[in-house]
């Protein structure tokens, strides 16, 4: 489907912080032609490459049948005090963005991006960082040519709720950030406006099979994404 009139993107999170951003930056790409964002409720944006539908997650594959796309980006998250329980917060973290990525490969999604964190382990005894590496870990048995797992830490912004946490990282932050070197340096706190925009870097990146990103990685998606788009397609490359 993709080619020189620009791929399809098929997104999910656009209402959350990191999310909004990739879709800002994926609206503004001229290598992207169209947008499918699915939410729970209306975006509240308007644009003529954007198409917002409307959907219950609990049954997305059913609801997004028939659609069709390149690219899949999975911005869904929550955090423990939000969901309520670790049954809730399994159920938006893992089993959405599970049902989410196998609706992309029923709408033949070759590339699929996602928002994963710092520190993910199947095997980790946090339940936040298990929980995370057990939704990469089926990720990377999805089937996916190619899949983009972006690994921040602390994201900064402003959001529509208040979180004493984050207000204090944002104070601090700056300070902090330099004294995180060498194998600390993926747990630095970075802009989610730098992680939304990683996502269609991720996308104009053509490498196959599983990559990692972390703090530096992520920021060279970023700076990939505010280059200009290839006037005309490329051809993959291929990692070793």
């Amino acid at each position: 489907m993709a080619g020189a009139e620009g791929r399809v993107a098929l997104l999910a999170g656009a209402s959350g912080l990191a999310g909004g951003y990739a879709l800002a930056a994926l609206l503004q790409a001229p290598d992207i032609r169209r947008v499918l964002a699915v939410s729970r409720r209306p975006l509240g944006r308007e644009h003529p490459r954007l198409a917002n539908r409307i959907v219950q997650f609990e049954h997305l594959e059913a609801q997004l049948k028939g659609a069709s796309c390149d690219v899949a980006l999975c911005c869904l998250g929550t955090n423990l005090r939000q969901a309520g329980s670790q049954e809730r917060f399994r159920a938006v973290d893992l089993e959405c963005v599970l049902a989410f990525a196998r609706a992309a490969r029923e709408a033949n999604a070759e590339r699929f991006v996602v928002i994963s964190s710092v520190g993910a382990d199947p095997g980790a005894r946090n339940f936040y960082l298990r929980t995370k590496g057990e939704m990469e870990q089926r990720l990377m048995q999805a089937g996916f040519a190619s899949l983009d797992i972006l690994q921040p830490a602390l994201l900064l912004g402003w959001r529509g709720e208040t979180r004493p946490l984050e207000l204090a990282a944002r104070a601090l932050m700056p300070l902090v950030n330099p004294l995180l070197r060498g194998r600390y340096i993926p747990y630095r706190a970075i802009p989610a406006r730098a992680v939304g925009e990683a996502m269609l870097g991720a996308i104009r990146s053509g490498r196959r099979g599983v990559q990692r990103y972390t703090y530096e990685g992520i920021g060279t998606l970023a700076r990939l994404a505010a280059s200009r788009a290839p006037a005309q397609p490329k051809t993959p490359a291929r990692t070793t």
